[in-house]
């Protein structure tokens, strides 16, 4: 029986391809060696940093120069997030003050007294619009800033107006209501009538539907954002970036303000529009990019200035109004009148865009942990749940899975849900409708807001 014979290398030849091998496997090991170095390096990173976060919640100082951001507030099971009738009395918070860190200057924080209340200081809280991305649970005749989604007792809009009221006083506070997106001329009014009234009023809005968790770091980064508005700035505040998002707009940061009261101040480079996933995510590589919340603080004088400058349509509509304020019988008249009229346009459009062009709008970067609570998906996000499993804002009797993982189910029509084989679903029961969406397309909610309306089903919106 004869046998093939695999053709020979010479020996130099032979030599010469073994150490070929050899260094290939070497240069494979030290690459092995490199990875598991850098994993042990990220591992121990990690502890420490935790390690750090659980100190900070015993209240001890952690003393790190470069905080994370925080994840968005996180919920508590309920069984509803709709209000009874028992309400709570506002908690008003102890007058001692424990600052918290905040913006680039980690061990800067806004040196309060013994109070935290800001003579001159008055809070707009704009409350409008029906959150149409969180229908059926938010209708127009009960928006996103009437429900308790932090699931504490208090609605959107009251613990708002509990979270500032430290900096100011209900006199100083006002609710800014409307039907219809009209935030700028709201604001705008609000502005024109206090600027009568007190010519160096520092007014700062504050939108009614937005969750925020870190009180201190957030009271100290608006009474930073007050000294700047008082050298005439339109300032808004930063939230530093948890995830490279696509719902949110973000502003870039410039040069640091000379402002001895406010050391983590800056200069607004620019204004972004809701960006693409990856133009999010080079912002976010920057460093040099936070979330725009839509928070603002400046003198009401200069509010209106700007307004005079950008918008004189605006600006003399709503001077027209102030004038006439405190007598109802014309305010009536003159509302009724004007107010359909005045372009509806937010004032990041408005005014804070172009002002920032001229180097008159600032930022001050926080820490505080937010999210405004867009869509379900991003609801879901804040609401704790096993591990493979929905999240349930409501009664979790009456949600039943079976290999069922990620989604969020609102069970409020008081029957059973049950769920079999379906991830990352959206399932929200009330006692008029049902919607079942997904939550990669929970942004699109709005969407079937309009064909239902266009459907002749407007009494259930």
């Amino acid at each position: 029986m004869s046998s093939v014979n695999a053709p020979s290398l010479p020996a130099g030849q032979s030599n010469e391809l073994l150490y070929q091998i050899l260094a290939v496997v070497q240069q494979n090991s030290l690459d092995l060696a490199a990875v598991r170095n850098e994993c042990e390096q990220l591992r121990q990173t990690n502890a420490l940093l935790e390690m750090k976060l659980n100190q900070n919640r015993n209240g001890t100082p952690t003393g790190f120069m470069t905080p994370q951001a925080p994840p968005s507030p996180q919920l508590r099971p309920s069984r509803s997030p709709f209000l009874s009738s028992a309400i709570p009395a506002i908690v008003y918070s102890s007058p001692g003050y424990h600052p918290s860190p905040l913006g680039d200057s980690v061990l800067a924080s806004f040196p309060f007294d013994n109070t935290r209340d800001i003579p001159g200081f008055y809070v707009v809280i704009p409350a409008g619009g029906a959150g149409t991305r969180l229908w059926p649970l938010s209708r127009e005749n009960h928006p996103k800033f009437l429900l308790d989604l932090t699931l504490n007792g208090r609605s959107l809009i009251q613990a708002t107006w509990d979270r500032l009221l430290p900096l100011t006083s209900a006199a100083r506070t006002t609710i800014v209501a409307w039907t219809r997106p009209h935030s700028m001329a709201a604001i705008g009014l609000a502005a024109a009538v206090l600027a009568k009234r007190d010519p160096n009023a520092i007014i700062g809005s504050f939108a009614a539907d937005h969750m925020i968790s870190g009180d201190d770091a957030f009271l100290s980064a608006v009474a930073e954002a007050v000294e700047v508005a008082r050298n005439d700035y339109l300032v808004t505040i930063g939230i530093a970036p948890s995830h490279p998002s696509t719902a949110f707009g973000y502003v870039r940061l410039g040069e640091k303000l000379a402002i001895k009261q406010a050391p983590n101040a800056r200069l607004v480079s620019s204004f972004k529009e809701k960006p693409d996933a990856r133009t999010a995510a080079a912002y976010i590589a920057t460093g040099t990019y936070r979330w725009n919340a839509g928070m603002f603080v400046t003198k009401a004088s200069f509010l209106l200035e700007l307004l005079k400058e950008y918008n004189l349509g605006l600006y003399t509509g709503l001077t027209k109004i102030a004038d006439v304020w405190d007598n109802e019988q014309a305010r009536k008249q003159v509302l009724d009148e004007i107010w359909p009229t005045l372009e509806k346009i937010p004032i990041d459009n408005a005014i804070a865009e172009p002002a920032a062009l001229t180097g008159r709008v600032a930022v001050v970067p926080a820490t505080f942990g937010w999210d405004d609570v867009g869509d379900f998906s991003s609801l879901a996000d804040l609401l704790p749940a096993e591990r493979n499993q929905p999240r349930i804002l409501g009664d979790p009797n009456l949600v039943i899975t079976e290999q069922v993982a990620g989604g969020i189910v609102v069970p409020q029509s008081g029957r059973l849900v049950a769920c079999l084989g379906v991830d990352d679903l959206v399932i929200v029961d009330m006692p008029d409708t049902l919607l079942v969406t997904t939550r990669a397309r929970s942004q699109e909610v709005k969407r079937l807001v309009k064909k239902t309306r266009d459907a002749g089903w407007s009494r259930l919106l």
